[in-house]
């Protein structure tokens, strides 16, 4: 005849289980990884060529540089500083797309070669960290919200040119001798100064330079004067390459941040301070409900054990064992259930029940909780070990 084996159960998660409680997670975290994937292909294929003179995209500036071919214009591409700085002069118009992305020490040397060089610089929507350099006396305010302004001024190339899309940045002008034109809210958009032998055109927006705004109202006529007054164009697209833009100062890692990251991580901080704080308040006390189904004693028992056993709780599945030990010894050594759990009660009457009254019954049924799993199944041992003594002496 052979021995029943008992059933063993094991707390561990079985591998499908793990599949089934993680596989919400990771069809959530691939979507997002794909759908980031998406956004950026079609944010990149945008924004290909943007404000380049080779770029036909709608966004690239294609048409401009062939319009200034017509009328006798050489333009030329650079991505360095250095040679930026190298081809400013008298007879060139030095047009900078993007002066945010200089760094300062960048900033400062080509502010240095164009107040020099006697020639025309065009600085497109410089912002807060490049306009103070690049043109002193002009600083960025705010941005704008129309792009079709009226010039409002006596700048010749303004008046000739009109109503055209130069909205973008707002300045405020403390430059003497500076002309400021095409204004929103009172604040120009467009301002001319005096910088050195030379002069400097702050474009508050690059509307007039895209392909497809060019034929818009007088976008071309203003385009062709600011950039056409030199028979040279040197169009400066910063890069990432440019061995200068490497040795800019000691800036902390924060401050490689762009700010829309600060801002986005704040806002999901606050958000997942609002999730812990639903998750966590408590909508009343809790009330007891008859179950559906009857349940075995087993599937509780075992469904409790995991749960204790996930929380590391062996402090309360020491407490219930415990609690169930003398709640069933009270009645066996003549004591009322009401004193079950009261040391000064259980503790004599087990002494005098059993025969070996010395044993650290104390420790054993009110002792600390136990430190480690080996200790809670030591305990366990030890209760049935003590219940049966009871039983049977």
């Amino acid at each position: 005849m052979t021995e029943a084996t008992p059933a063993t159960t094991s707390a561990s998660p079985t591998a499908r289980q793990v599949w089934t409680r993680s596989r919400g997670l990771l069809l959530a975290l691939t979507l997002l990884l794909i759908a980031g994937v998406v956004i950026a292909s079609v944010r990149s294929g945008n924004q290909h060529g943007r404000l380049d003179p080779r770029s036909y995209d709608s966004s690239g500036s294609h048409a401009v540089a062939e319009l200034l071919k017509d009328h006798g214009v050489d333009t030329r591409v650079v991505t360095t500083t250095d040679a930026a700085a190298e081809a400013t002069g008298p007879d060139t118009t030095l047009l900078v797309i993007s002066p945010d992305l200089l760094t300062p020490k960048q900033q400062t040397t080509l502010h240095k070669a164009t107040q020099k060089s006697g020639g025309r610089t065009v600085l497109v929507a410089p912002g807060p960290v490049s306009a103070d350099r690049l043109a002193p006396g002009v600083t960025a305010s705010a941005p704008g919200f129309e792009s079709a302004l009226q010039p409002a001024c006596s700048l010749p190339e303004a008046t000739r040119a009109g109503d055209a899309d130069t909205g973008g940045t707002r300045y405020t002008v403390t430059a003497e001798q500076a002309t400021s034109c095409y204004p929103e809210d009172g604040e120009p958009t467009l301002v001319h100064l005096p910088a050195g032998d030379g002069e400097t055109v702050v474009l508050g927006g690059p509307g007039i330079l895209y392909n497809d705004l060019l034929d818009d109202r007088g976008n071309a006529s203003l385009a062709l004067q600011l950039l056409g007054s030199r028979p040279h164009l040197v169009w400066y697209l910063p890069s990432l390459g440019d061995e200068s833009a490497t040795d800019g100062g000691d800036r902390s890692f924060f401050d490689l941040l762009p700010s829309g990251w600060l801002w986005g991580t704040l806002q999901l901080t606050l958000a997942a301070a609002l999730a812990a704080l639903w998750r966590a308040r408590r909508l009343g006390p809790l009330v007891p409900e008859r179950l559906p189904v009857a349940i075995r004693a087993s599937e509780a028992v075992e469904g409790r054990a995991r749960l204790y056993r996930k929380a590391n709780a062996r402090d309360r599945a020491a407490t219930a064992l415990r609690t169930a030990a003398l709640t069933r010894l009270a009645p066996l050594i003549g004591v009322p259930p009401s004193h079950a759990h009261s040391p000064e009660e259980m503790l004599p009457a087990l002494s005098a029940q059993l025969p070996d009254g010395a044993r650290d019954l104390h420790s054993l049924l009110f002792g600390p909780p136990p430190g480690d799993d080996a200790a809670l199944i030591a305990l366990a041992d030890q209760l049935d070990a003590l219940e049966r003594e009871v039983r049977t002496s």
